[in-house]
């Protein structure tokens, strides 16, 4: 079974909670974002694992840190992009 259906499968047998957070706090969650469908979950995740990584290889974090800014600036410049292509199909019509 390929890795990501066996993540799906864990998360269908885990228990699923709501959690309350500030929208200021959703807006720093998003701009950890690497693509549109990674979830908060994954996000949080993340989080933990660049903060315990940072106590024993700070500089691994570091990276970790970089490698997430770069992955979301391409991610925004290609939806910039898209978007930009599909506003110009519009005006051709």
């Amino acid at each position: 079974m390929s890795n990501k259906k066996t993540r799906r499968k864990n998360l269908q047998e885990q228990k699923i909670t709501t959690m309350k957070v500030l929208e200021e706090t959703k807006r720093r969650l998003e701009k950890l974002r690497e693509h549109k469908r990674e979830s908060y979950d994954d996000i949080l995740r993340k989080i933990l694992y660049v903060l315990n990584v940072a106590r024993d290889e700070p500089e691994k974090a570091r990276r970790i840190l970089e490698r997430i800014d770069e992955l979301r600036r391409r991610w925004l410049e290609e939806e910039a992009r898209q978007k930009e292509s599909k506003n110009k199909e519009l005006q051709r019509d």
